[in-house]
């Protein structure tokens, strides 16, 4: 998978903040003209902060549309429809700094469970768990900013789809891995 480039990466942030704002406050205003690596297929997360607090993360773990539909609709969904939080407000945006993640295509960890932390990188890899009916998702910065090692990060993965902590430790329960390109707004405040 090609890299985007900084440039890439600044519009990629630009497009998430303009489409919040256009959908929140009715802001108008454009990005700089998108590369042909927008019109590729990727997968993507949208993750808002409040003063360093999450306020919202959604995307698209799979490359099922173009990066810049992706990315509109995840930082849509992320500020409006997270059902963690309350919808982002008007008057919240000057507090928000968004981060834009893109994904490689996740792909099966093929080891035997007994040996999945010792093939699991933190800052690398991000993690996705499935079985019996639920699964969930952890994008590589929730290890690095937790300071989890890989045990660590596989319970909290195997918590957020809602399954017991260690069902990672089953060869029953499918494991993803999958990396990300991390761009991020920097605070000026």
């Amino acid at each position: 998978m090609m890299l985007l480039d900084d440039d890439e990466g600044k519009a990629a942030l630009c497009l998430a903040r303009k489409t919040i704002e256009r959908m929140i406050a009715g802001k108008e205003a454009d990005c700089p003209p998108l590369s042909p690596i927008f019109s590729e297929k990727r997968g993507v997360f949208v993750t808002l902060n409040e003063f360093g607090d999450l306020r919202g993360c959604i995307g698209f773990p799979y490359p099922v549309m173009p990066l810049s539909e992706a990315i509109s609709d995840s930082a849509i969904s992320a500020a409006t429809k997270d059902p963690r939080f309350m919808p982002v407000r008007a008057e919240e945006l000057k507090n928000i700094t968004i981060e834009v993640t893109v994904l490689t295509p996740p792909a099966p960890l093929l080891c035997p469970a007994e040996r999945r932390a010792g093939n699991i990188e933190i800052g690398r890899h991000g993690l996705i768990i499935q079985g019996r009916g639920n699964s969930g998702l952890l994008l590589p910065q929730v290890a690095t900013d937790y300071n989890w090692s890989p045990e660590e990060f596989l319970d909290n993965t195997c918590l957020k789809a809602g399954l017991y902590r260690d069902c990672w430790k089953d060869d029953n329960y499918e494991l993803l891995t999958f990396e990300g390109q991390i761009f991020s707004e920097k605070r000026t405040t």
